[in-house]
């Protein structure tokens, strides 16, 4: 891919967070899981840090090494044509200029967007300065203007997963840190929530106040689609979800196998040999 063909990638993805339509963002592992999430119509793919993590056997939370992420991210790029987002958890650094290295090696391996977080404490229930995450959201994007790609930064802000607060300053201080966040570069803000109090009045709130793309992660208790859309959500993406939901269903091939000496899971649904070798033929 050159500088160029990377440059109209990235611009293409950041159009995509013009909702409406909302952006579904599918979250990819490996090659083949962004394969199928491309082949299936899905207009952009992220990459998930923990269903990486998982492959590779590290646990989730930067255990994993850079280089490993990025070999990874390469290989996704490579086999896809749609724009690819590297999730980068707090940035493999604790400074700007480390930060700022990770974007350039990042936007080197051919993604065109990228995560970053704020729970970098989260172990300890804190979550990180403000003033130098903020640093670190400029020094991405002074990085990838230094080369001449729009990156599309999504800032993670971990609020709603490691505040105590209640909802009302929840909602507070991710607007606060929102603010402060796209001030320094970011083009979409992503609030994700596991314990059901980032709800319909809660996006509705976030939306109206906060002056950027809003990034929500899909769950069991999330609204619809469609329902997201009218409330003004701009992307909704999977994080590992999709990545777990495979993992149960290899479970379930085992114990089948083993209690009860059948193998309906592992071949009820199953992609055929020729659908499989058919994703890496040349020219699909």
């Amino acid at each position: 891919m050159t500088s160029k063909q990377q440059r109209q990638k990235a611009e293409a993805f950041l159009a995509l967070h013009e909702a409406p339509p909302i952006l579904v963002l599918a979250n990819a592992w490996d090659v083949v899981s962004a394969r199928i999430f491309e082949m299936e119509g899905y207009r952009a793919i992220g990459t998930t840090s923990g269903g990486i993590a998982a492959t590779l056997g590290y646990p989730d939370g930067e255990r994993m090494s850079l280089t490993e992420t990025l070999a990874v991210l390469r290989r996704i790029v490579e086999h896809v044509a749609v724009p690819v987002s590297a999730d980068i958890e707090a940035g493999y650094a604790d400074s700007p200029e480390g930060v700022a290295d990770t974007t350039r090696a990042v936007l080197a391996a051919g993604a065109v967007g990228v995560n970053i977080e704020d729970g970098a404490c989260s172990a300890s229930g804190c979550l990180a300065d403000l003033a130098l995450q903020v640093e670190k959201i400029a020094a991405m994007r002074e990085a990838a203007d230094s080369v001449g790609v729009p990156l599309v930064i999504n800032a993670r802000t971990d609020v709603f997963l490691i505040s105590q607060e209640d909802t009302a300053r929840r909602i507070e201080e991710t607007v606060r840190r929102a603010h402060a966040y796209r001030a320094a570069g970011a083009d979409c803000i992503f609030v994700p929530d596991v314990s059901g109090l980032l709800d319909r009045a809660a996006m509705k709130t976030l939306v109206a106040e906060i002056d950027c793309p809003l990034n929500i992660i899909a769950g069991a208790d999330s609204p619809r689609i469609d329902e997201l859309e009218e409330i003004g959500i701009a992307r909704v993406s999977f994080g590992p979800r999709p990545m777990r939901a495979a993992l149960a269903l290899v479970r379930q091939i085992a114990r089948e196998t083993l209690q009860s000496g059948t193998y309906t899971s592992m071949t009820a649904d199953a992609l055929t040999y020729d659908e499989v070798n058919h994703m890496f033929e040349p020219g699909v």
